[in-house]
């Protein structure tokens, strides 16, 4: 699949999908309170993907980049077309997985470059992911996507006992080009993954 939300026409149908799609509507109006309480900007979920009937939460980027109005794999550059290709082998449907970002407003000043977050952001990131959680109730797995969503694996699991959370390399092209043992470590937690997901619940074999 190519970045359609590159092209205006893919983001304005994206974003018409975003505004009926049902399943949307907890993660919309929970980017609306993060935008009030934050005063920033901030993308919001794929609605070409599962939203809040999310069984993964995929904590995918440090931050959002500027400019970007939807937390997708169909976005342009190298870490979403990585995350395209290993979701894909490992057979994570988009109907299972929802993208988010451990800080989800945007903390770059306008037309700056991207920066690394300072430890108070994203302790603040944090902080909101109880409230989140609240809004995925059948979600059985997090995996955290680099050393800053690392930082949110205590908060996790103490907001959701039980929850499994996977750790794994970030997929950004700069992190994958290191070792090539990065992309096979990518490789073998989404497939670990999407071997949780096929084993039944205990409320599904009652």
């Amino acid at each position: 699949m190519s970045a359609v939300l590159a092209c205006p026409d893919g983001l304005a149908a994206r974003l018409a999908l975003l505004q009926r799609a049902p399943h949307m509507v907890p993660l919309r109006d929970f980017a609306t309170r993060l935008r009030v309480a934050t005063g920033r900007p901030v993308p919001e979920a794929d609605p070409a993907d599962c939203g809040a009937a999310a069984r993964v939460l995929l904590l995918l980027l440090e931050t959002p980049a500027p400019g970007i109005g939807i937390v997708s794999r169909d976005n342009a550059g190298g870490t979403a077309a990585n995350l395209r290709r290993f979701l894909g082998e490992a057979g994570l449907a988009r109907q299972d997985v929802l993208l988010w970002n451990l800080i989800p407003w945007m903390i770059h000043a306008p037309g700056a470059r991207n920066r690394a977050p300072l430890a108070a952001e994203a302790q603040a990131g944090c902080a909101w992911l109880p409230a989140l959680l609240e809004l995925l109730p059948a979600l059985r797995v997090a995996v955290l996507a680099g050393r800053i969503a690392a930082q949110a694996e205590d908060t996790l699991r103490a907001a959701r006992p039980g929850l499994e959370v996977r750790l794994m390399p970030h997929p950004s092209p700069n992190c994958v080009c290191t070792h090539p043992m990065i992309a096979a470590r990518i490789a073998t937690t989404l497939a670990d993954v999407a071997g949780l997901l096929r084993v039944p619940t205990p409320t599904q074999t009652a």
